[in-house]
């Protein structure tokens, strides 16, 4: 069951395709959760759409990423990260020798759930995290 978004915190914002949209991604997470009660989820939820910004700038086939932050009740955040490929992303188990694959592991590991569904104009990715995560 997909928790529902109740109240948008970022977003969407437009980002470039470009590898320094993940550390921008990662500021709009802190500034969207600030020091509020959402703040203990900031450094987890910055990981995961740092994660999921790089596979769509690795992946993606347009030149932008739209990035959202939404509040899915009192200590709950839903990140979501949409781009132009309509290829969904596959959980690889890495060896200890692979230079990459791992960031969906991390994102599995941090998110509550997370998912991915197909748009008519590309994807988009979430992943929900809760007062307990991190």
């Amino acid at each position: 069951m997909i928790a529902v978004a109740t109240q948008p915190l970022v977003g969407p914002l437009t980002l470039a395709r470009a590898a320094q949209s993940a550390a921008r991604a990662r500021e709009l997470v802190h500034q969207a959760l600030g020091d509020g009660e959402l703040a203990k989820l900031a450094d987890a939820a910055a990981l995961v759409v740092s994660e999921m910004v790089a596979n769509s700038v690795l992946h993606g086939r347009c030149s932008r990423v739209h990035v959202t932050v939404q509040r899915t009740g009192r200590t709950g955040v839903r990140v979501v990260v949409a781009d132009g490929s309509r290829a969904l992303p596959v959980l690889r188990k890495p060896g200890g020798e692979d230079m990459g694959g791992r960031g969906l592991v991390i994102v599995e590991a941090l998110a509550v759930r997370w998912g991915a569904e197909v748009l008519p104009w590309g994807k988009r990715v979430w992943a929900e995290l809760a007062g307990g995560a991190a």
